[in-house]
């Protein structure tokens, strides 16, 4: 079974994606987390004085060695008439002291022409003379040829030479990027092949994805030959981002039958995914292939039903093996199957074709095309069922609240007030409670009143809210939605939901059903 190298630049290039930015910190958490999934080399940035966070970075990284991977420094090729040797760039990415360096040069003539502006055979010497000067200095040296397909296309004698004289510098490899993701597979796999039959050394594919087709273009790339595979996880970039390793990675191991990461990896592959996005905070792939949270979720009545007879019926691979699960989504679309499957999953049995299903499944569908969305409150959802098949008193009941924003001096912060009365059993609190915003000082007011009686709650908090109007045609008088998740002292997690034209009552619903719902675990779990 033929061996692909993962060459993992979520770091350097990862980093120049939109809204993400990492700290030192952060980078060392992704490297160490990468290393454990079994990549074969992580780059980590460009280490020079315009990047010092890149230069603490290898500094660093001395006191974490890697266990598997091989961390790479990235940079250019010297400067246009000066030697290698006096270049200090160069002097830089030795001084990093990694045993991997990587330098990118150009490979068509309109960027030596017109961006470096310099002669076409400077730019042969360029490439030589810095591989040849990174070489001595006893590192293995990548050699990634930027804009290679595009450089081919338009002087394809000129983007092999540059090739070739990266070979007789003594690279390890040869990359061939399509930085400019403008590339189709046909024109890749066209300029792979030239590219095998001018070197002698392996090459590798380096795809960016403004085409949409950087993950088509490197799987076409390995099937030619290349198997140094380099890209990010989740795809993160500049413009539309990099081929996305984590479809490359289980697409060459699952649906090709090469070998990528060391046996029993692959199966930690979603959870890395979303281990990075986390730490570069965004929001975890959603509907990403193998690795999005909807990867496998299943919403439609009759794939539900199919699904849970045999699953290969909607599922083009097992989900575990990278990691992930299928998913019964809850909604307006979904069958009895989908109520019974979710149900199941909580503890609480169901039959398909008993009438209490069926009103639930009706009470359910009233509730969605009224704007609730239970496949983000699964608390909700929870709530939902328990309140029709049990006999459920509820703790509390909130018998009126009244919410005040004002200000007190001109120039000064609104301030927010509210004042609940709720009833606990024969109990009647009256509490009253400021807060940043109507809806904190509400959350105030209703732990002020309940965490006397209920002290458990003092343990858990408000981690986001976020709210979307429903019916936007409606204008100011529109429905909106108000998400709220909660968490405990463990870091367990749940969300719920309110509807209403007023945003507060909104808020009053999924906040007292938050509240609700970690009552009744408590119960559960004594």
């Amino acid at each position: 079974m033929q061996k692909i190298q993962i060459y993992d630049t979520t770091l350097r290039d990862g980093a120049q994606a939109a809204g993400i930015s990492y700290s030192v910190n952060d980078k060392i958490r992704i490297a160490q987390h990468l290393d454990k999934l079994g990549v074969d080399y992580i780059e980590g940035g460009w280490p020079s004085p315009a990047s010092p966070r890149d230069m603490e970075f290898f500094a660093a990284m001395k006191n974490y060695p890697l266990q598997n991977a091989r961390l790479a420094a990235f940079g250019s090729t010297c400067r246009s008439n000066v030697a290698a040797k006096d270049d200090d760039q160069l002097l830089q990415l030795v001084a990093a002291g990694t045993k991997v360096i990587t330098i990118f040069g150009k490979s068509w003539d309109l960027h030596v022409i017109h961006a470096i502006r310099t002669t076409l055979e400077e730019n042969l010497r360029m490439i030589e003379d810095s591989v040849s000067f990174l070489v001595s200095n006893g590192v293995e040296v990548i050699y990634d040829a930027e804009h290679f397909f595009d450089g081919y296309k338009a002087n394809d004698e000129y983007a092999l030479k540059t090739i070739q004289a990266a070979e007789q510098g003594g690279a390890s490899r040869i990359v061939l990027c399509d930085t400019n993701g403008g590339s189709m597979v046909s024109d890749a796999l066209q300029g792979v092949m030239a590219a095998s039959a001018a070197v002698s050394i392996p090459l590798g594919i380096h795809a960016h994805d403004d085409s949409g087709l950087s993950v088509a273009i490197t799987l076409a790339a390995v099937q030619a030959g290349a198997y140094h595979v380099q890209g990010t996880i989740n795809g993160y970039g500049e413009r539309c981002g990099n081929a996305n390793l984590c479809s490359i990675i289980p697409n060459l191991e699952i649906k090709m039958g090469y070998a990528v990461l060391p046996e029993g990896q692959l199966e930690k592959l979603t959870a890395a995914a979303h281990f990075v996005a986390e730490i570069a905070n965004v929001h975890p792939p959603e509907n990403d292939a193998y690795v999005g949270i909807n990867a496998f979720a299943h919403k439609g009545g009759v794939h539900i039903d199919s699904v849970m007879k045999l699953k290969k019926t909607y599922e083009h691979i097992v989900p575990e093996l990278v990691g992930n699960s299928t998913d019964m989504l809850v909604s307006d679309q979904s069958g009895t199957s989908t109520v019974v499957e979710r149900a199941k999953r909580i503890g609480i049995e169901l039959d398909k074709k008993s009438s209490t299903t069926k009103d639930i499944l009706k009470k359910l569908k009233d509730k969605e095309n009224d704007g609730y969305e239970f496949e983000a409150a699964e608390a909700s959802f929870e709530l939902l069922l328990r309140r029709n098949l049990e006999n459920i008193t509820p703790p509390f009941q909130v018998v009126d609240f009244r919410v005040i924003v004002g200000g007190t001096t001109k120039g000064s912060e609104p301030l927010s007030e509210a004042i609940v009365r709720v009833k606990i059993g024969d109990i009647e609190k009256h509490t009253v409670a400021d807060g940043d915003g109507p809806v904190h000082a509400l959350d105030g007011a209703l732990r002020k009143a309940l965490e006397e009686h209920f002290p458990d709650l003092k343990k858990i908090r408000l981690s986001d809210f976020k709210v979307r109007v429903c019916n936007v045609k409606a204008g100011t008088a529109a429905k909106v939605r108000v998400l709220v998740e909660t968490v405990d002292e463990y870091g367990y997690s749940w969300a719920t939901i309110g509807v209403h034209e007023n945003i507060i009552i909104a808020s009053l619903e999924a906040l007292s059903d938050a509240l609700f719902y970690a009552l009744i675990q408590n119960k559960k779990n004594q």
